[in-house]
């Protein structure tokens, strides 16, 4: 009968995905931004039913299950395009460019120089209208002006006037998609890539707990969970290639081979950057070798770019964190509560060191899971950024840990991204540091607190004790 239960809590979710994809997107004129809160909502009551059943579920069943719900889900995620994000138009046109021979760091998507090498599906040409003007037409397509002619320029990308910002790991992985498709195919290819890695990452799980123990059930916090189906699959969100390739390296070093592992960090950090936030975790045991291996490996796949480019392989970089209010400390939804302005941007910096310190003192490096969890968790409620698929990061630790209250992390940030109100966003964070905290706190069983709270006390005694000691003079 569990069985049965959860097959049916599954085939619910893969049939509301499905609707979801197909019914809501955010490129409408006037998008219905209830009914897709209302879905999202409603997929992750049934994503958290379908762990419950799944707790009474015992034997080979676990792993047809697990496998069965990535497959069926991100499949239900296939059946239409993009419907909150526009990214996976600039991977599409990325790769386009590269297999012409051309450096995606040279030149902005409206340079002249790529007229030849433009797909209609991703640049359509201006219509002209009843009264003469000329006017995109399209619900994902986007106007701008080139910067020869200042004509108009219609476009499905974002930020047309500007290069990429994707690091050389995404390039390669863009540019291989678009080898095998080539150019006409619109999003699927980039799909349907997404949802092998995201099943990719189910068996990688799958293996790595069983040889280690952990209760495989743990493995559906990631194969089930909405937000995959949704950024990894739908919106095809490149980090969840950063996420394979974390993933390789947390076992990898786990493993004691931390050679192999920097490795996989390295093409990790060169997918995304964000992966970085990973590494404070595996550092603990010959942590030198990792950072070598990471740092090489980094290095050595930005070097053909930096040959074809020079130093406009930092691309939309900068301009990117100061549009995101990174620069100015806006962006800190939490900080800004109480360290308003470029203040924050000292906190939030203070906090993390902190942070990445400890998670390097206290990780246990033959389980660096619970550590990365921390730091990745920690980051993404300090930054609060708008896009809820950084948070695929997060999910393969909670996975690997079984700290469920970690997902109220890539829940607020998906409420941030369709309601974006501040003071959601505020009251969203908040009620996620409450759940974590508050379930972290039982996690470590009675007199947690009181130890918690003692621990400045003990640290200050401490301080004294050394400073009241008599000077040794030789």
């Amino acid at each position: 009968m569990r069985i049965v239960l959860v097959s049916l809590l599954l085939l619910l979710s893969t049939a509301l995905t499905g609707y979801t994809v197909l019914s809501y997107d955010n490129f409408q004129p006037d998008p219905d931004s209830t009914a897709l809160v209302v879905c999202t909502g409603l997929l992750w009551l049934l994503f958290a039913l379908s762990l419950l059943a799944l707790r009474g579920v015992k034997g080979r069943a676990i792993v047809v299950l697990v496998l069965a719900g990535s497959v069926v889900l991100g499949g239900a995620a296939l059946v239409g395009p993009p419907n909150t994000s526009t990214d996976s138009a600039r991977y599409a046109w990325d790769g386009i460019v590269q297999n012409a021979g051309i450096s995606p760091y040279a030149y902005p998507p409206t340079d002249e120089r790529l007229d030849s090498l433009r797909p209609d599906w991703l640049f359509p040409e201006p219509v002209i209208n009843k009264r003469g003007d000329a006017v995109c037409r399209g619900e994902r397509i986007q106007r701008a002006r080139t910067d020869q002619t200042d004509e108009l320029f219609c476009s499905a990308l974002n930020r047309t006037n500007v290069p990429t910002i994707y690091p050389p790991a995404s390039e390669i992985f863009f540019a291989g998609v678009r080898a095998v498709t080539g150019p006409t195919p619109q999003y699927w290819p980039l799909q349907l890539a997404g949802l092998l890695l995201s099943v990719g990452t189910t068996v990688m799980l799958l293996v790595g707990m069983k040889r280690r123990g952990i209760d495989l059930r743990h493995a559906a916090l990631w194969a089930w969970c909405p937000l995959v189906a949704t950024e990894a699959v739908n919106n095809s969100h490149v980090d969840m290639l950063g996420v394979v390739f974390t993933l390789a390296a947390a076992f990898l070093v786990s493993s004691g081979k931390q050679w192999r592992g920097g490795i996989m960090l390295g093409v990790a950090i060169a997918t995304k950057l964000i992966p970085v936030i990973a590494a404070p975790a595996m550092l603990r045991r010959r942590g030198w070798k990792v950072i070598i291996a990471s740092v090489v490996t980094f290095a050595l796949l930005y070097v053909p770019y930096v040959l074809a480019t020079g130093i406009g392989v930092l691309g939309y970089l900068p301009g990117y964190l100061t549009e995101e209010g990174y620069q100015d400390g806006s962006r800190f939804a939490l900080i800004s509560l109480f360290a308003p302005g470029s203040a924050a941007i000292w906190v939030a910096g203070a906090l993390l060191a902190i942070i990445a310190l400890l998670v390097f003192l206290k990780t246990d490096p033959d389980a660096p899971w619970v550590g990365q969890l921390v730091m990745i968790g920690s980051t993404l409620l300090i930054l609060s950024p708008r896009y809820p698929w950084y948070a695929l990061l997060l999910l393969p630790f909670i996975a690997l840990s079984g700290r469920w209250e970690w997902l109220m992390v890539p829940l607020a940030l998906s409420l941030r991204l369709l309601e974006p109100s501040l003071a959601v966003t505020q009251a969203s964070m908040a009620l996620a540091v409450i759940v974590i905290v508050a379930v972290s706190l039982r996690r470590a069983g009675p007199g947690a607190t009181g130890r918690l709270l003692r621990q400045p006390g003990r640290l200050i005694a401490r301080v004294r004790d050394r400073a009241s000691r008599p000077v040794q003079r030789s």
